[in-house]
């Protein structure tokens, strides 16, 4: 071993490492003026009971948000999420209603989330549909189902204790932040330690030169959209145990939350750059965003035009900062 192999890191390969984590730097940055602004002109924001509601509410946007990150960071999109947790949150409510056990209806609606993902995944990768109209056609057609099938009436079913469980706290801490928390440590695991986290950022950068390297580009992009239906089977589940009925309208907007999430978080939308961590931050971001506007009491039609302004100058000033380090984070 040569002494230029143990030689500790120079002072450019150290400004290189933090280059490369500018993106997340500037969402900490602003996530920390957020709660300085929000803690001055909104009481209560900055109590206990109120960080455990900005994680139980940035549960139901992370959870989805892992696997949309990879969705993009294959190139790719998936704006069904919001109905497709309706529809299975209706579909699992149902089952519960009709007394089938706990296990089989919260089973069924984890194979129904990865089997319509599946077949988002099936028009983009064998198909070539493009991702947006595939995923706008199952948007269309699952929040269509879940009116039609509820009467856009919430469906009630009896009471459960491991529900119950489900949608409480544990060690002070909601049940659905702790699911987000594990998800996330296992996305991340996926995305930087393994062939397909890999081959994901391989087909979103050139999906021709992934394919002539031996990377089944098809593949990929099924198993990225049976994750996000997969997720938002999850999503469903810590919905359904928090509401305590299944409600078509329950996740209405959700999809562009988590898209704002993930984008915000640094993920390229043109593919092949992204990472678990700036997504954390970014649904963090838009979490506070959204609480703070609520106990600032803040009109609820301004709430989603403050809400989009905040999302665009975040972006812009992380892509900004990104062009002035010269590099993305993979």
């Amino acid at each position: 071993m040569t002494a230029s192999a143990i030689a500790p890191p120079t002072a450019r390969q150290k400004t290189n490492r933090l280059s490369g984590h500018v993106n997340e730097f500037g969402l900490i940055a602003i996530i920390v003026v957020l709660y300085v602004i929000f803690g001055i002109i909104s009481p209560g924001f900055l109590s206990a009971n109120n960080q455990v509601n900005i994680l139980r509410d940035g549960s139901t946007i992370g959870i989805a948000a892992w696997a949309q990150t990879l969705v993009i960071v294959a190139g790719e999109i998936d704006i069904s999420v919001g109905p497709m947790v309706a529809f299975i949150s209706v579909v699992m409510a149902f089952l519960l209603k009709w007394h089938e056990p706990l296990a089989i209806s919260l089973g069924a609606g984890l194979v129904l989330g990865a089997a319509l993902g599946s077949v988002a995944g099936a028009l983009r990768g064998v198909f070539n549909v493009p991702s947006f109209v595939a995923t706008l056609g199952l948007w269309s057609a699952l929040r269509g189902l879940a009116l039609f099938m509820t009467n856009a009436l919430p469906v009630s079913f009896d009471d459960n204790d491991t529900l119950d469980w489900m949608g409480d706290n544990v060690f002070g801490l909601p049940v659905s932040a702790v699911v987000m928390i594990i998800l996330f440590g296992l996305f991340v695991f996926v995305s930087r330690k393994t062939a397909f986290g890999r081959s994901v950022y391989a087909v979103g950068g050139n999906a021709s030169a992934a394919r002539l390297c031996g990377i089944n580009v098809t593949r990929i992009r099924i198993l990225v959209f049976t994750l996000s239906g997969l997720m938002a089977a999850i999503t469903a589940v810590m919905l359904l145990a928090r509401l305590g009925t299944g409600n078509a309208g329950a996740a209405e907007g959700l999809e562009f939350d988590v898209i704002a999430g993930v984008v915000v978080g640094g993920t390229a939308l043109s593919g092949g750059r992204g990472s678990m961590l700036g997504t954390l931050l970014g649904v963090l971001a838009i979490t506070v965003i959204g609480d703070g506007l609520v106990l600032y009491g803040i009109n609820s039609f301004v709430q989603d035009m403050v809400r989009g302004v905040i999302i665009v100058a975040a972006v812009l000033l992380n892509v900004a900062a990104l062009r002035r380090s010269g590099r993305g984070r993979h």
